[in-house]
């Protein structure tokens, strides 16, 4: 209404294009100032109009192009020069040629994955897949200290097996604590073809599926694959070799039975 009335002033268009000018200066100044919540908003802000800033660059150069193309066929140019700048509907770039034919490292690569489920089915276990045991039902804090405020010692509360030749380690160092009546050397596994249960000697944890810390301690949970002493069951192989050590899977609770039960891997 004032504008209608009054008009502008002589130098308007130049003073509005000044300011056009130096808000992008502005704009960045004010970016750099802010922080916290309200720089959050405005990074958001500026990124969507950035965004459709860009996209209506692309579409212009897109327009630019067909323009250009456009002129070049009218102007003379030959058929050819104008096909050849038309992109065709399903071209290839040149760097993408070579990937159509399969490669050698590619059929070497599905062989390797193909032996590793061989492999991998060849170990099937009787349990795949098991209870997770949290570290609280794991371990019990230990509080240590003349006023027993210290409680970096844990004392294991499962079963757990260690060597004939463990030796503890002193009790300022030792973190892991394993209780003498849950350390078990023995375990009762099934053969599966023979349907028969011998009580075999542990040889050592070979895989806790809780964690390798747990492997590492020798602790022995649902679905733990030890390894066992069959030397007594004189099994052979194919060249009549005595097998000496078999993986077995512990199929119950120990700590709540008393005992460990197995099934022999074959």
């Amino acid at each position: 209404e004032f504008r209608k009335k009054h008009g502008t002033r002589l130098d308007h268009e130049e003073r509005t294009r000044k300011r056009e000018a130096r808000s992008v200066h502005m704009a960045g100044v004010v970016a750099r100032r802010l922080t916290g919540l309200k720089a959050k908003i405005h990074n958001r802000q500026r990124f969507k109009q950035k965004a459709v800033m860009k996209k209506t660059l692309a579409l212009h150069a897109v327009k630019q192009k067909r323009k250009r193309l456009g002129d070049r066929s009218d102007n003379g140019g030959s058929d050819d020069d104008a096909a050849d700048s038309r992109v065709r509907d399903g071209a290839v770039p040149s760097y993408l040629l070579d990937r159509e034919q399969v490669s050698r490292s590619k059929v070497l690569s599905n062989t390797v994955k193909q032996k590793r489920k061989e492999k991998a089915g060849k170990w099937e276990v009787p349990l795949p897949k098991v209870r997770a045991v949290a570290e609280d039902e794991m371990f019990r804090v230990m509080r240590t200290g003349k006023r027993k405020n210290k409680e970096w010692k844990r004392m294991v509360a499962k079963v757990t097996f260690v060597g004939d030749g463990f030796t503890r380690k002193p009790p300022k160092y030792e973190r892991f604590v394993r209780p003498m009546g849950l350390r078990f050397k023995k375990a009762h596994i099934t053969h599966p073809e023979l349907k028969t249960t011998f009580c075999l000697d542990i040889i050592g944890v070979k895989k806790n599926p809780q964690g390798v810390t747990y492997t590492q301690l020798g602790v022995v949970t649902k679905g733990t694959v030890i390894e066992v002493n069959v030397s007594d069951l004189g099994l052979v192989t194919n060249t009549g070799k005595v097998v000496w050590g078999k993986y077995a899977q512990v199929t119950n609770n120990p700590e709540n039975d008393g005992c460990i039960n197995g099934v022999l891997l074959v």
